[in-house]
């Protein structure tokens, strides 16, 4: 029985791994794709910000928002069609790394 919980825990554990998002992966999309507006640190490019006639705020919120404002937009940002679901996780992974 504890050989089979083992195996189970393992392959449990390498699913998880695989699925697991990259920070590194994320932090080339970034640079593509979000850097010129949020800046390199996830701090709002404020001429962006005017010229858009926005607030934004520092990207200092959950994984799962940051990917689902990727995914879906929200107020003037519209959704980035060029990040797949598991990019935006990965940017997601690597925004959270910058408040490290």
């Amino acid at each position: 029985m504890r050989m089979y919980l083992t195996m189970f825990g393992l392959a449990l554990a390498a699913a998880v791994a695989m699925y697991a998002a990259d920070a590194k992966a994320g932090k080339t999309v970034y640079d593509t794709s979000c850097k010129s507006c949020h800046g390199p640190d996830g701090t709002p490019n404020p001429a962006v910000a005017k010229m858009m006639k926005v607030e934004m705020k520092d990207l200092k919120t959950t994984d799962a928002d940051i990917a689902a404002v990727i995914t879906n937009g929200k107020g003037k940002m519209q959704p980035v069609k060029a990040v797949s679901a598991k990019s935006a996780e990965d940017v997601a992974a690597y925004v959270h790394s910058l408040k490290k």
